[in-house]
């Protein structure tokens, strides 16, 4: 079973907030709220937040400027995620990843099961990884943010948690690039 073993040193890690919406500011983003006051109060850094319009282009350009960033190891988008004409935030997510977290879209499903029922077969949430750098994106709700934060994010970006977290591979994500 999964916990937090104290005897190790909580690493932190930065990570840029992106809300992508066509009508909010930051004044108006609660979701992106949300994920600031979590990440900062679980001592992690807040390398960077943002608000793009729900374009295809807009989002992956934003993307790919924090993966060629060395000041973000992770990226979390909300909103996007739907299933109307203007959610192209998977997407944008897709032209992005060098390899797709699977499993990561499956357990939010679970957790979204839990509490909104069948209505969480609307949601696309994604995760992968690209140069180096995790994205994960998130519907717009500032409830699914809090859910995935709180049992799934907050748990795989502490270095502490067992049996195994994101932190830990991180220093191998792009070996890739590294081999002759």
């Amino acid at each position: 079973m999964s916990r937090i073993d104290d005897s190790k040193e909580f690493i932190p890690v930065r990570i840029a907030v992106l809300t992508v919406s066509d009508s909010r500011d930051i004044s108006e983003d609660r979701s992106g709220e949300v994920l600031v006051n979590r990440i900062e109060a679980a001592g992690h850094i807040l390398a960077d937040r943002m608000i793009v319009r729900d374009e295809r282009d807009q989002i992956a350009d934003q993307l790919r400027e924090w993966i060629a960033s060395d000041r973000v190891d992770v990226v979390i988008s909300t909103g996007g995620t739907g299933l109307t004409g203007r959610d192209v935030t998977v997407e944008a997510h897709c032209d992005v990843y060098e390899k797709e977290i699977d499993a990561f879209g499956t357990v939010f499903t679970m957790i979204s099961m839990q509490k909104i029922g069948t209505s969480a077969v609307q949601s696309r949430a994604t995760g992968g990884v690209a140069g180096g750098t995790y994205l994960f994106a998130l519907p717009g709700s500032p409830g699914a943010c809090k859910d995935a934060w709180d049992e799934i994010l907050s748990l795989q970006l502490d270095y502490r948690h067992r049996p195994c977290n994101f932190v830990e591979i991180m220093p191998r994500l792009d070996e890739h690039q590294r081999r002759k």
